[in-house]
């Protein structure tokens, strides 16, 4: 989508101001599902981005991860991976069997997202919804729990030290870890 950016895909925003965000952060995070969470730098302790659990189904085992909005101080970072990586983890703790990815059909960023997270495709719900006046397919992916054994050491080799020279670039890709074959 042409001129599209991170607000383009979520149902709400963009904000006018901190306090139209505020008061819209108050209200989302009055009930269990989202539950809402920020991402802080570990270093500064500096809030960096906001991810959610949502659609949470206890009873089938299933939830989902989404309203992901990272900071450029986040984005294409190690941390971002970190933080999708610590969600997901947390899910398959608590015994969870399914964990959901969803994202608008346009939205090519969130969708290679998802592949080198590891997440499997699922199929396209086509006009789903309608966000901000317009039809919204939506992609499915998850990572099942029978995945997560996989995926989980694919993350912890990434995320290791030893994966980053001096300079902080990756020796191995996370997606030549993840790709399933």
């Amino acid at each position: 989508m042409p001129g599209a950016t991170r607000r383009t895909y979520l149902p709400y925003g963009p904000f006018q101001s901190l306090e139209t965000y505020t008061r819209w952060l108050v209200t989302a995070t009055a009930s269990d599902d989202p539950q809402l969470w920020a991402i802080e730098d570990a270093v500064t302790a500096s809030a960096v981005g906001v991810a959610a659990y949502l659609r949470i189904d206890p009873e089938s085992g299933s939830i989902e991860v989404g309203h992901l909005n990272y900071s450029p101080l986040l984005q294409r970072r190690p941390a971002a991976t970190e933080a999708m990586y610590l969600m997901m983890r947390r899910a398959f703790e608590l015994g969870y069997r399914r964990y959901e990815w969803k994202c608008d059909a346009l939205n090519a960023p969130s969708r290679a997202a998802a592949t080198r997270l590891g997440f499997s495709y699922e199929g396209l719900f086509r006009q789903a919804r309608v966000n901000k006046g317009r039809n919204r397919d939506t992609a499915w992916y998850s990572v099942i729990d029978r995945d997560w054994p996989r995926l989980r050491g694919a993350f912890e080799q990434w995320l290791a030290p030893s994966n980053f020279d001096e300079r902080g670039v990756q020796r191995v890709s996370l997606t030549s870890l993840t790709v399933t074959v």
